[in-house]
């Protein structure tokens, strides 16, 4: 089996795993989030079969978009022969334990003057999955997807392959915030605010330095040793920072 093969069928198995967590997510405890979302009148497995399914053509499609972008882009492929395995899966895991740490210690800091205190966590075993979720999904989207597709748009169309280095980490540095606004949504609603202008500016400060400390580190793997390296950045800071900060705390 050639690499490229190979590397698409794991993009498809990590998009299956993707698919299983949100089928489990109705199931799982939501703790504060759960206490001020709507009750839904759908029954559960509907909403897994339908979370499942969104999920699978949405990440699909984008994802392999993203992921025919970058093999066009000339960045390595999941599977590159230069890339060992140690530089794929285990130093993202130390790093992403290291992020994970860096938001611990950040979150004690800015809690004492962020007006809301301490971030909160979902609950176990939900932590795990959402842990799971995030680091494929989320990758998925702000690096693999969104990355590659306006790297290449930029870079390879418009500027004919110019500066391609330097329009890489301009558009990480624009998903870094976008990943960082995708989560005031859901601060929004725990916290009870209809602007995310009712937040302080240190919370906001913090949401930005949080998300965008790990989007950066992420497009550092992503670039260097492919999709697997931020993915697993992802989850071990996410492992670290949600579930066992959460059972902790």
């Amino acid at each position: 089996m050639n690499i490229k093969t190979r590397s698409t069928q794991t993009f498809f198995i990590l998009l299956a795993i993707l698919a299983l967590a949100a089928a489990l997510n109705p199931f799982l405890p939501q703790g504060e989030l759960g206490t001020v979302a709507p009750e839904s009148q759908i029954p559960a497995w509907q909403l897994a079969l339908g979370s499942a399914a969104i999920t699978t053509a949405l990440y699909g499609l984008l994802g392999f978009l993203g992921l025919t972008l970058w093999r066009r882009l000339g960045f390595p492929e999941i599977w590159a022969e230069n890339v060992t395995n140690r530089q794929r899966f285990f130093i993202p895991a130390i790093a992403g334990g290291a992020l994970g740490l860096a938001l611990i210690i950040s979150d004690l800091i800015f809690s004492r003057f962020n007006g809301v205190g301490r971030l909160v966590h979902p609950p176990f075993p939900t932590s795990l999955v959402a842990s799971i979720s995030a680091g494929i999904g989320e990758e998925m989207m702000f690096r693999l997807f969104f990355v590659s597709f306006w790297t290449w748009l930029v870079g390879k169309v418009i500027l004919r392959g110019r500066g391609l280095g330097a329009v890489y980490w301009v558009v990480s540095v624009f998903s870094a915030i976008a990943f960082a606004a995708s989560h005031l949504p859901s601060l929004m609603m725990v916290f009870g605010v209809s602007d995310p202008s009712q937040f302080s500016p240190a919370l906001l400060l913090e949401i930005l330095l949080f998300n965008g400390l790990i989007s950066i580190v992420a497009a550092y793997f992503f670039k260097k040793f492919g999709f697997l390296a931020p993915v697993g950045i992802h989850f071990w800071t996410d492992i670290v920072w949600h579930m066992l900060w959460g059972l902790a705390g």
